[in-house]
């Protein structure tokens, strides 16, 4: 555990120490400690901003929609769990892991060329039935819907390792006497595998609630156009404009520390509840 120990330390508890800028003015050629100490200033301006509750309604609307195909993962490693042919499920693994492995960059660019008005595999299919053609990335309406499920095309095959791990772990005489019983497929996948998995199922869920206001912003800007801004501005990419690009550092650490601050609330409510309803919890 050592090496995962320092890096830990190193990389992820060290730099908080620079976390203080967001209470700062911050001046390069002042440093952390010499800069203006400003208190809340920051964060009052990021609440008090025009663009503030737009903002806050795209990221936490797309993280809900998101949270909302977590299931997804779960029902693809029951499906798979139940091929019996070992070659039919190594092909099925293979097929839906690989998108996984797809650069954003690379992933954005297949959407753009699916969805696009005049020869994308989409619209063809609808033009096909006699529907006029939609052009999906200048409707911000379609934004949200449009980034979590290529979201859930690339990561779902690769979501339901973890649960194929613990079917794995399933006793095959817990399996037999269901069967003996009476029991049929059904019956085993709801006494027996959902049972198994529920506690990985919960602790991953805990742990995705504490992402309701990061949303990366690297996806949504290469989605993101004039058209679709209503929809697709959320915080992150806030940040990137004035923290980045506008060289406002301690404007952005104050948002980013607001978000975190969020995130850990809702982390430790998510867990509290989970530990009443069903025993199981990070702490």
């Amino acid at each position: 555990m050592l090496p995962g120990i320092i890096v830990t330390v190193i990389f992820s508890y060290i730099p908080m120490y620079g976390v203080q800028i967001a209470f700062k003015n911050f001046r390069t050629s002042r440093g952390i400690w010499r800069s203006e100490w400003i208190g809340f200033d920051h964060f009052a301006r990021f609440v008090r901003y025009t663009g503030f509750w737009r903002m806050l309604r795209n990221t936490v609307s797309i993280t809900l929609y998101n949270l909302a195909t977590f299931p997804v993962p779960v029902i693809i490693a029951l499906l798979i769990n139940e091929i019996n042919s070992k070659k039919f499920k190594k092909t099925i693994q293979m097929i839906s892991y690989a998108p996984h492995f797809l650069s954003t960059v690379v992933l954005c660019g297949m959407v753009l060329l699916f969805l696009n008005r005049s020869n994308g595999i989409i619209n063809n299919i609808i033009a096909l039935f006699g529907a006029e053609r939609i052009d999906f990335m200048t409707r911000s309406e379609f934004f949200s819907s449009i980034y979590v499920w290529s979201g859930v095309w690339q990561n779902a095959g690769w979501g339901t390792v973890i649960y194929l791990a613990a079917l794995s772990n399933v006793s095959p005489e817990l399996i037999e006497s269901v069967k003996i019983d009476g029991g049929n497929r059904l019956h085993i996948i709801w006494h027996i595998n959902i049972p198994a998995i529920l506690p990985t199922l919960v602790i991953l869920f805990i742990m995705s609630t504490g992402n309701v206001l990061s949303l990366g912003h690297e996806k949504i800007l290469l989605l993101q156009n004039d058209l679709n801004l209503e929809r697709s501005r959320v915080i992150s990419t806030y940040v990137y404009e004035i923290g980045l690009v506008g060289g406002q550092m301690s404007y952005s650490t104050a948002i980013n520390l607001f978000n975190n601050v969020v995130n850990l609330s809702i982390l430790t409510m998510v867990n509290f509840f989970a530990q009443k309803l069903s025993e199981v919890s990070l702490w």
